[in-house]
């Protein structure tokens, strides 16, 4: 665990500082970004192990952004775990179509957060 990087795309600052202290006190190397552009750049440059992308972002949306990393050879297979206040809907279905690995609908418990980690990067907690 103590190795993982995970990037975290969340434009509200408050809910992005919650996941990052999160990360942290587990112990994973944390890094942010705040839109989708951001995203994209910090994850060709930072190469995570995980990404926990925001779907509801302005400019790019995180749909946006997985379909260019999914597009991207050097990114494209950093797993992506979508969060997003919408249930269902044609955003939701643009991320799955985009290649994320997994959605997971706010608010959500951290521990839900912890177990689609878990499955993504193959940890022993």
């Amino acid at each position: 665990m103590g190795n993982n990087k995970i990037l975290v795309v969340e434009d509200v600052a408050d809910y992005r500082e919650m996941i990052m202290l999160f990360l942290r006190r587990s112990g994973y190397r944390a890094v942010e970004a705040a839109t989708g552009f951001e995203a994209v750049s910090q994850a060709r440059v930072t190469r995570p192990d995980l990404i926990i992308m925001d779907l509801d972002m302005p400019a790019m949306t995180g749909d946006q952004a997985t379909a260019r990393l999914k597009a991207d050879p050097s990114t494209r297979h950093i797993p992506v775990i979508v969060t997003t206040a919408f249930s269902y809907g044609s955003l939701v279905d643009r991320a799955i179509t985009a290649g994320a690995d997994e959605i997971i609908h706010k608010p959500f418990e951290l521990k839900f957060l912890r177990a689609a980690m878990q499955r993504h990067l193959s940890l022993d907690y």
